[in-house]
This record gives structure tokens, C-alpha cells and sequence, in this order.
């Protein structure tokens, strides 16, 4: 199985020590310090009936009461950047009901682990985002960040690599090999490993993966599929639009098709159509 696939992901998540080791990478602590992690309910609620309902793929909480959100996204998302701004700001101000103080307020992260490119201009794999003044780069707050790591712009492994790198190679892993040298590396990671074989081996759970990888598979052919169709409409309309402004300047069917290349007969029933 592979963890980037949301079902398994959301699996080894299940793992309290998979999930100290993942979070204590990505805070940049050891892992002892980080005291606990609890689950939280991924559905972020409504609080009016025109509100857009958020679920999240894993939504973790800190013995400090932070919020953390793990979000994995095997596919291009053309919204990304809108959608995790909207799940963090949704998570910190659900944090607090109507008469309760802002101290109440604890840091949310969101965490976006991408199989695909977000920013296209550069190669840096791993990012810490946070509010900032535009000027001097001061940082306004850290109550709500966002990282994201883009596992396509892995560069080639090399010596004493930080924790999130190793458990960004393990996420970007495509066989049994990359999984299991990986987990040599790291105990945390051993156990994100182990915890994914037994997956592996778990008949009903591979059975549910197989469900999401092919519902995935469907979708994307469904989105490559209309695309296409869209492609066709488009130049079929433009195709219209060309012949429409020659016919306005009184050339002929055949003078048409020769200046775009196009066959008589096509030419001649868009004429007609028109």
C-alpha cells in the first residue's frame, strides 16, 4: 500500500507513535517532548446555515491544546492554497464560543503533504508559512501556520537529513524497498512501516484501499475525459468564429479551407450550420 493514498494515510494516523513521530518532525522537537496527541472529530462544523462544512483528513490536538491538521493530496488541486487557508482559519476560530476571552486561543497548523508541485518557481520541498509583516519579514503571529511539503521536489538523498525529509522520503516511497530503508533510519518511521505491512496484510483493509485507489483512478479519468471534451468544444468553437469573420470578408468555402488548413467538407457544414 501506499501512504499517500488518503485511506492508508488516515490508517497509520491511528498509530499515537506514528503520529509523535510525524508531529515532533514537523515542530521541529524530539519526540519525548511532544507529551501526547489526541484525535479529533474531522468534520469541521456549520455555524450558520450558508457556512461551507470542512472535512479534514486527520485533525490531531496537543497536550498544549495545539490544533493540527494533516492534510495528504495525491492529485493536482487547483484551489489548494484557498482550501488549507479556509480548514486553519476555520480550525482557530472554532476554538472559542461567543463572551469567551481571544487568550483562549491556541496555534492551528495545517499541514499539506503534496504529491504535486504548489510552488512551480522554485525547487525547496519543505515550508513553513506564518503571518508576517510584507517589509521587513517580522513575524506579525505564529498562532496559525501553514506548512506544506511538495514530495515531488525531493532531491536526490543525502547525509544527516533532518527528520521531516526522512519521513517526507518515507511518504514519497513507491516500493516495499523505499519503505523499509527508511524505517533503518528511524524508530518512528519503523513504526509507520510496520504499521503499514500489517495494513498490507489485513484483507479487509486492503480491500477499502483498493476501493479508494480505483474511485481516485475514476475520478481522474472522469476530470482527463471531460477535459478532453472540453478541448474539442473549444476548438470546434473556434473554428466557427474563424470561418464566421472569412465568410463576412465574401471569401469562398474553398478559399476558407485552405487558409486554415481544414477540410472542404467541414468547412462547407459549418457554413451551413451557420
Amino acid at each position: 500500500m501506499l501512504p499517500t493514498v488518503d485511506f492508508c494515510f488516515k490508517e497509520l494516523m491511528q498509530d499515537e507513535k506514528v503520529r509523535k513521530g510525524l508531529i515532533a518532525a514537523l515542530i521541529d522537537v524530539k519526540p519525548e517532548e511532544v507529551e501526547s496527541t489526541r484525535l479529533l472529530p474531522t468534520i469541521l462544523r456549520k455555524r450558520h446555515p450558508e457556512d461551507k462544512y470542512g472535512i479534514l483528513d486527520v485533525l490531531v490536538q496537543l497536550k498544549s491544546g495545539v490544533q493540527i491538521d494533516l492534510e495528504i493530496q495525491v492529485e493536482s488541486y487547483e484551489f489548494w492554497e484557498n482550501r488549507s487557508i479556509y480548514y486553519v482559519s476555520k480550525m482557530y476560530t472554532e476554538q472559542i464560543k461567543e463572551g469567551e476571552d481571544y487568550d483562549k486561543l491556541k496555534k492551528c497548523i495545517q499541514v499539506s503533504i503534496l504529491c504535486f508541485p504548489l510552488f512551480k518557481d522554485d525547487d525547496k520541498c519543505y515550508r513553513r508559512i506564518a503571518l508576517c509583516d510584507t517589509e521587513s519579514g517580522k513575524e506579525y503571529s505564529d498562532l496559525m501556520e501553514l506548512y506544506v511539503l511538495e514530495l515531488s521536489k525531493l532531491p536526490p538523498e543525502q547525509q544527516n537529513e533532518t527528520e521531516i525529509m526522512k519521513w517526507m522520503r518515507f511518504f514519497g516511497g513507491k516500493c516495499e524497498e523505499d519503505f523499509k530503508k527508511m524505517a533503518e533510519k528511524d524508530e518512528y518511521i519503523g513504526e509507520a512501516y510496520e504499521a503499514l505491512k500489517n495494513m498490507s496484510e489485513d484483507e479487509v483493509k486492503r480491500l477499502e484501499y483498493e476501493a479508494r485507489q480505483k474511485a481516485i483512478r475514476d475520478y481522474n479519468s472522469y476530470m482527463h475525459s471531460a477535459e478532453r471534451r472540453g478541448i474539442k468544444i473549444g476548438r470546434e468553437e473556434l473554428l466557427k468564429q474563424q470561418v464566421k469573420k472569412k465568410l463576412a470578408k465574401g471569401q469562398s468555402v474553398e478559399v476558407i479551407a485552405e487558409d486554415l488548413v481544414e477540410d472542404v467538407d467541414v468547412i462547407r457544414k459549418i457554413v451551413d450550420e451557420l
